[in-house]
C-alpha cells in the first residue's frame, strides 16, 4: 500500500523554509547521515581496502540502480550508477551513433538542457565533423524525425519551462524511422511515471540528485535496453566496465551486460547515501506522486494569476504537458527570486527571466504552496525585490 503523502517527518527540512527547488537539488532524506556516518566508520574506517569485497562496494552501482530500474519501467539488471550525467551522456549518444554508421544527424530540440548539447558538439568534434547537430522547436521534434535521421536526444521533461514530450509519441516516429533515441530523465525519474520498456527506448540516461534525492554530487544513471546492450560498443572503455578487470589484461573487452557501461570507480560513500535516500520509494507509487503534483502545481499557478498579475506563465497550461514543476516570466526575475528566497521561499531562476518552482509532493503540500505565493506577492507588490544586493548575480542561478 502506497503511504499518505507528503512524507515530511522523513526529510531534513530547515524551519521556517519551503522548499520550492526538489527539480534542481532534493533535501536531506533522514538516515542518509546516519547511513554515512555507518559506511565511513563501520566500513571504510573498520575494514579499509577489504570493504570492495566484504561490504559489497564494487556490486553497489548496479544493485542501487535497480532501485531506479523500478520508477523508469527498466527490467531489472538494464540500468548502472556511475560518472556524472554529461559522461552518461557521451556514452549514451556515442553508442548510438555507431549503431547508426551511415547516418549523420544527432536530432535535438533548442530547449534541451545546454549540456547535452555540448556533449553532442564534443562528440561531433571527436568524429571529425562529418556529423550535424540539428536542433528544432520542442513541439517541431516529431515532425523532424525522418530516414536521415541517426539519433533522436531529447530531455523528457524541459528544465526552463517543465514543457512534457509525448515519449510514446516520439518513440513510435523514430522507430518508423529507423532512429535510435536516447532519453534524458534528469527531470522525470522520480517525478512522473516513465516507462521506458513500454516505449522501446535503446537509451536513457538520468541524475539522482534531483527528485531522488541523492545529494550534490549524486551519480548519474545509464539504461541500455536489454536486446542491445551486448552489441554496444562503449565510446568510453573504463576499467570497470571490462569483462575481468581485475585480469588486467593488456587490451579492453567489455563485461557482458549493463556492466559495460561502467567508466571509473563508483563513489562509494555518495552511492550509499542514495541507497539510503531510495528507500522512500519502497513506500510510494508515482501514480499518487503524479497525482498530487499535479493537484500543488495546478493551485500554485492559479494563486499566482490571482495575487501576482506581473508574472506570466511560461509552463504549459494543460498540467499533463507539464512535468513536476512550474515557471513564471518577469523582466526583474532574478532579484524577486532572491528576495524570495531571503524571505524563506527556495526557488531557483533560468535565464534570461524565468523564475522556476518545482512541486514535490513528498515534502509539499497545499498549505506549502498558498505560503509561498502570498510572501511572492508580498514581495511584488511593495517592489522588495528592488534593491542592490538581489541584484548581484551568483555564481549559481
Amino acid at each position: 500500500m502506497s503511504a499518505s503523502l507528503p512524507l515530511k517527518e522523513r526529510f531534513h527540512l530547515p524551519d521556517g523554509v519551503i522548499y520550492l527547488d526538489g527539480n534542481s537539488l532534493g533535501p536531506l532524506p533522514k538516515g542518509a547521515e546516519e547511513r554515512l556516518a555507518k559506511v565511513m566508520s563501520d566500513q571504510w574506517g573498520t575494514n579499509l581496502i577489504k570493504g570492495w569485497n566484504v561490504d559489497g562496494w564494487m556490486a553497489q552501482p548496479l544493485d542501487v540502480a535497480n532501485r531506479i530500474a523500478r520508477l523508469i519501467g527498466a527490467p531489472e539488471n538494464s540500468v548502472v550508477l556511475g560518472d556524472t550525467l554529461s559522461v552518461k551522456v557521451y556514452q549514451a549518444l556515442s553508442a548510438a551513433v555507431r549503431m547508426r554508421p551511415d547516418r549523420k544527424v544527432i536530432l535535438s530540440d533548442t530547449g534541451n538542457f545546454p549540456s547535452d548539447l555540448y556533449m553532442a558538439e564534443g562528440l561531433i568534434r571527436q568524429l571529425g565533423q562529418e556529423h550535424e547537430l540539428k536542433t528544432v522547436a520542442p513541439e517541431e521534434v516529431i515532425d523532424a524525425i525522418s530516414e536521415d535521421i541517426a539519433v533522436v536526444m531529447i530531455t523528457e521533461v524541459d528544465y526552463r519551462s517543465g514543457r512534457l514530450h509525448d515519449m510514446a509519441a516520439i518513440a513510435e516516429k523514430a522507430r518508423g524511422c529507423g532512429a535510435v533515441l536516447v532519453w534524458d530523465l534528469a527531470h522525470s525519474a522520480g517525478a512522473i511515471p516513465v516507462d521506458v520498456t513500454s516505449v522501446g527506448a535503446e537509451f536513457a540516461i538520468g541524475c539522482t540528485y534531483k527528485y531522488l534525492n541523492g545529494g550534490p554530487g549524486a551519480p548519474a544513471f545509464i539504461y541500455v535496453r536489454p536486446d542491445l546492450v551486448d552489441h554496444i560498443d562503449p565510446a568510453l572503455s573504463g576499467w570497470l566496465g571490462h569483462d575481468t578487470p581485475f585480469a588486467f589484461e593488456r587490451n579492453y573487452r567489455p563485461a557482458h551486460g549493463i556492466e559495460r557501461m561502467r567508466v571509473g570507480t563508483p563513489p562509494v560513500l555518495q552511492v550509499a547515501v542514495l541507497d539510503e535516500a531510495l528507500k522512500i520509494w519502497d513506500d510510494v507509487e508515482m501514480a499518487d506522486v503524479r497525482e498530487a503534483s499535479i493537484r500543488l502545481s495546478e493551485l500554485f499557478i492559479a494563486e499566482v494569476e490571482s495575487k501576482c498579475t506581473d508574472l506570466k506563465l511560461v509552463s504549459p497550461r494543460d498540467p499533463n504537458m507539464r512535468g513536476s514543476q512550474v515557471s513564471f516570466a518577469f523582466e526583474h526575475g532574478y532579484a524577486a527570486m532572491q528576495a524570495l528566497i531571503q524571505r524563506g521561499v527556495i526557488g531557483d531562476f533560468r535565464a534570461p527571466n524565468v523564475m522556476r518552482f518545482g512541486f514535490t509532493p513528498l515534502f509539499l503540500d497545499d498549505e506549502d504552496v498558498k505560503a509561498a505565493v502570498g510572501i511572492l506577492a508580498d514581495i511584488l507588490d511593495n517592489r522588495l525585490w528592488d534593491r542592490d544586493e538581489f541584484k548581484t548575480t551568483n555564481r549559481v542561478t
